[in-house]
């Protein structure tokens, strides 16, 4: 389930939770966040090939890159098997920021991303049929936990796709790791 706990930086005691997508989707409109809920117009599994994956959200994905003008399109999977899960998971787990927007949308699965916006951190809980879309320039990291298993979508404006610019602060090892 979907849920957002926001988190004075300086302490573990919430301002502010639910597991509502609305209260979820206008908190996090309030610091320029995208957040919304998405369905398939077919049916998807872990079998399911990303030509199957982009087919069934194709209005959704056309409408965000008319919107926003993303260029890039993908699919990324990756499993609890995957031998370089634990290397894959450390490269997220520092704060950092992108140069453009980072859009990804749970096709199955689970993550958590933590936006570190002002004097607060955002804990976003993203589950199958979550949308989020963190502005370009945005502190956060994200923990896909120790046991990954999702499929995402993933939107660019960049043709070279994820690249970060880590900050160095030591604020995402103060907060608690997703463990799946």
């Amino acid at each position: 389930m979907s849920e957002l706990t926001i988190y004075p930086e300086d302490k573990v005691q919430p301002v502010f939770s639910s597991t509502d997508s609305a209260e979820i989707s206008a908190q996090l409109a309030a610091i320029g966040v995208q957040f919304e809920r998405w369905s398939a117009t077919q049916t998807i599994d872990a079998n399911s090939s990303a030509e199957e994956i982009l087919t069934a959200y194709a209005a959704e994905i056309q409408r965000l890159k008319d919107e926003q003008g993303y260029i890039t399109v993908d699919t990324i999977s990756l499993a609890s098997d995957n031998p370089a899960k634990d290397e894959l998971r450390q490269k997220f787990l520092s704060e950092h920021t992108h140069s453009e927007d980072e859009v990804r949308f749970f096709v199955r699965g689970e993550g958590m991303f933590y936006l570190h916006v002002a004097d607060k951190v955002y804990q976003v809980h993203c589950c199958k049929d979550d949308l989020i879309s963190v502005p370009a320039n945005t502190t956060h990291w994200f923990d896909m936990g120790p046991e990954p298993d999702f499929t995402a979508i993933r939107l660019f404006n960049n043709p070279e796709g994820w690249v970060a610019s880590y900050t160095g602060s030591p604020i995402a090892d103060q907060f608690p790791k997703f463990e799946g």
